[in-house]
């Protein structure tokens, strides 16, 4: 018998307290093990309009709802005795009439209006807004997905009733419509054939799910909260899935689900190659503390397949290979190199800024490891703005020279040069250590490292997999990814329905970026078209006279999100630099809550609210997110601004530091706060 569970018995799971869960997964290991258990107390739900519900008894006041036929058992509700009634009486599970899938459709309810004979004082007439699918042809609404009962519905929508329908509309039926809203086509889900089960369905799948044994059912039930771990939508499940001929990359918006796509990617690759050697990674190490962490919520209790990937920021992974290769190295920090800089240009009297200095160095010299006059006067300074002429090169290279000789005579290296130690021994020596690596972050992963990257891992066409938003590119400057070989043309896709962020959230944050965002390869993230599964508040920007009243208003959002059943680990409080600090934490204690300023991953663990700077926020996420201090000076960086000896450098420090505002508005779900003292930002004004 097939044993089955639904993303809606995963919602209701998480909502009850630890001993009814607890209860509940004992219930369901049962189910498992013998759906046609007699000693299970099976119940048929005679008001139910689907004949094919039952309810099993967890406990006195637990009850989980099942979809129970001769062939198989699907979870399908858990709740209190009267709510999981109720909840089965309002729904059935029938195969579409056009797509063929499998659909948990929620019954209508018949609304009789009844004449008020009363006088009743008439408010003015106010026009009524346009039907947004009215002109839609029914039969075209049907092949979205739209259930027949709710054509009719869907007929009479407009903008302010459009969430409201589409919460009660399977998923590929919901986001049908709302791609219609946003004036883009939706894709039709293909049909499939009556002979096909249709919980085989794409889009069957993205809520039902096969459970194989025990341990994936006890993954599963886990964190029954984290839906991503369970169910993919089909445009995941298909690049996750996917073969292809040459590197490849996943794009799209902040909450769309490219780390999920990462994730579920690197698992299916070790599932299909038994042999195979995984590395999982990102440019830092917070964020490959949350990789692990999500990674083990994924995979749960299968340490066969835990052990073949591995996860590391990649400059760990490398530091550990290198070692292995070629022993003990002495890696020069970046106060060091500064230091030499400084130390030489003042011997030379280079006529450049040190900021200046170390930028050339960081972003041409040391990233592409030029050690040859030759080699920095024929290079293509990309994303440096300032034009150099030849003498001017001549008197840097000078300069650069010395610092590498010096470099040489400590016999120590930058990062960059161990990544390209290491790049050019996989090419001349033997393979990279991995079989598949897969890159989380994309973006913010620069010249050495994915030199290095690219060399790592090439027994297979498809052995790099990328996953990245130029739109969040906030550590690294733009390059040619095709110059290093890396060529993922035709084979980059973009994801666009987001799962995390809020409809209104999205569509004020997505004001800070153009629609479309390309790459220096041309490749182009067309941002348009994105929508929200959910709906929410409307983003609060507030400009206050002096940071007093910021606190006091962030203490009263605070109050009130917190009232509303938001706990203090669901919310985070950032900062531009910890010199905002302050203003973060008066403002909490102003409300009386619990607070810790973040340093590691390890420290979300606390039930208290996450002060912490934009820049560590990334690849996080919270239920409410307040972004204060935005201030002119402060954002963009007034001391990032000084630094910039030529205009034209400027485009870059602003195109980053937006990336950053974006960054932080999208970690929020369901509540965003964004404030600052007079001058604010110039930003605000465009995300207003």
């Amino acid at each position: 018998m097939e044993f089955r569970i639904s993303d809606t018995f995963t919602s209701s799971l998480s909502k009850l307290t630890g001993d009814e869960q607890k209860a509940v997964k004992m219930t369901a290991f049962d189910l498992q093990l013998d759906p046609v258990n007699t000693g299970m107390q099976f119940h048929k739900l005679d008001r139910a309009k689907d004949k094919h519900f039952w309810s099993v008894r967890v406990s006195r006041d637990i009850r989980i709802i099942v979809h129970k036929s001769d062939s198989a058992l699907l979870l399908c509700y858990v709740d209190h005795h009267d709510a999981a009634y109720h909840w089965a009486e309002r729904r059935k599970i029938e195969r579409h009439p056009s797509t063929g899938a499998a659909q948990l459709v929620e019954i209508r309810e018949t609304v009789v209006e009844v004449p008020i004979t009363k006088y009743v004082e008439q408010p003015a007439k106010v026009s009524p807004k346009p039907l947004l699918f009215k002109a839609i042809d029914s039969s075209k609404l049907l092949d979205y997905g739209v259930p027949e009962e709710w054509i009719a519905a869907v007929r009479e929508v407009n903008e302010d009733t459009l969430f409201d329908v589409a919460s009660h509309l399977p998923g590929e039926a919901a986001e049908a419509l709302l791609c219609l809203a946003t004036g883009e086509t939706p894709n039709t889900p293909k049909p499939i054939p009556t002979t096909v089960n249709p919980f085989d369905h794409p889009d069957a799948q993205r809520r039902f799910r096969l459970m194989a044994d025990v341990e994936e059912l006890a993954a599963a039930l886990e964190y029954p909260w984290e839906k991503w771990a369970v169910f993919l939508h089909p445009s995941q499940r298909d690049l996750v899935q996917r073969q292809f001929n040459g590197p490849a990359k996943v794009s799209g918006s902040a909450g769309t689900g490219k780390t999920v796509v990462a994730l579920h990617r690197a698992v299916y690759i070790a599932k299909q190659n038994p042999n195979a050697r995984i590395l999982l990674t990102t440019f830092n190490e917070v964020l490959s503390a949350a990789l692990r962490s999500k990674l083990r919520q994924l995979i749960g209790n299968q340490p066969k397949t835990l052990e073949r990937i591995e996860i590391g920021s990649i400059s760990v992974v490398a530091e550990r290979i290198y070692r292995n290769r070629f022993g003990k190295i002495e890696i020069v920090d970046e106060a060091t190199q500064r230091q030499l800089l400084t130390s030489v240009s003042q011997d030379s009297s280079l006529p450049f800024s040190n900021s200046f200095v170390w930028a050339e160095w960081r972003d041409i010299v040391d990233a592409w490891q030029l050690d040859s006059w030759d080699a920095y006067r024929e290079v293509q300074r990309l994303g440096r703005k300032t034009r150099l002429r030849e003498p001017q090169r001549e008197q840097l290279w000078k300069v650069f020279d010395q610092v590498r000789s010096e470099l040489l005579s400590r016999n120590s290296m930058t990062d960059a040069g161990m990544f390209a130690r290491l790049a050019t021994s996989f090419s001349h020596d033997q393979p990279g250590p991995y079989d598949y690596v897969v890159v989380d972050e994309a973006q913010d992963v620069g010249v050495p490292e994915l030199k290095f990257l690219s060399a790592l891992a090439t027994s297979h066409a498809d052995s790099l997999f990328f996953a990245g938003d130029q739109g969040q590119r906030i550590f690294q400057l733009p390059f040619s990814w095709r110059s290093l070989g890396i060529d993922i043309r035709g084979r980059s896709r973009t994801l666009k329905i987001n799962y995390r962020t809020s409809h209104q959230i999205r569509q004020q944050a997505d004001r800070l970026l153009p629609p479309e965002v390309s790459d220096v390869d041309g490749d182009t993230q067309d941002r348009r078209g994105t929508i929200s599964a959910f709906d929410g508040p409307a983003p609060i920007v507030q400009e206050y006279p002096n940071a007093e009243l910021e606190q006091n208003a962030v203490a009263e959002w605070l109050t009130r999100i917190t009232a509303d059943g938001v706990k203090p680990e669901e919310i985070a409080i950032l900062v531009r630099t910890g010199n905002q600090f302050e203003r973060a934490t008066l403002a909490i204690t102003k409300a009386g809550l619990p607070f810790i300023q973040r340093q590691t991953i390890s420290d979300l663990q606390d039930s208290k609210i996450s002060v912490m700077t934009m820049h560590f926020a990334k690849g996080l996420e919270f239920r409410a997110v307040a972004v204060i201090a935005c201030d002119d000076e402060v954002l963009p960086l007034q001391e990032r601004i000084e630094n910039v000896t030529d205009p034209g450098d400027l485009e870059e420090v602003y195109d980053t530091e937006r990336h950053l505002l974006y960054v932080a508005c999208t970690r929020a779900r369901d509540f965003l706060f964004v404030t600052g003292v007079s001058p604010v930002s110039e930003f605000l004004e465009d995300f207003r």
